[in-house]
């Protein structure tokens, strides 16, 4: 399954589960959900964080991270 680390630039995805029940709650608490759309908005220079848009909070998180939120990629990104 996909994960948050694999959506590109403006990609966005709908959130399904998490590979660690380990899961900061502060994510959590902004709205990393499953069932929430989440939007790759940038990658820093180093490839480390990356910045994601979810519900509309713009959250910074490790690519580690990114890497346990699993989700299903939207091939057409107005389908939200």
């Amino acid at each position: 399954m996909a994960t948050v680390a694999d959506l590109e630039h403006g990609q966005k995805g709908i959130i399904k589960e998490f590979s660690d029940i380990v899961l900061p709650i502060k994510l959590m608490e902004l709205g990393c959900l499953p069932g929430n759309s989440v939007e790759l908005v940038q990658i820093a220079p180093l490839k480390d964080p990356i910045y994601i848009n979810v519900n509309g909070s713009h959250i910074a998180i490790r690519r580690s991270l990114a890497r346990q939120i699993e989700l299903d990629i939207l091939e057409d990104p107005k389908a939200i």
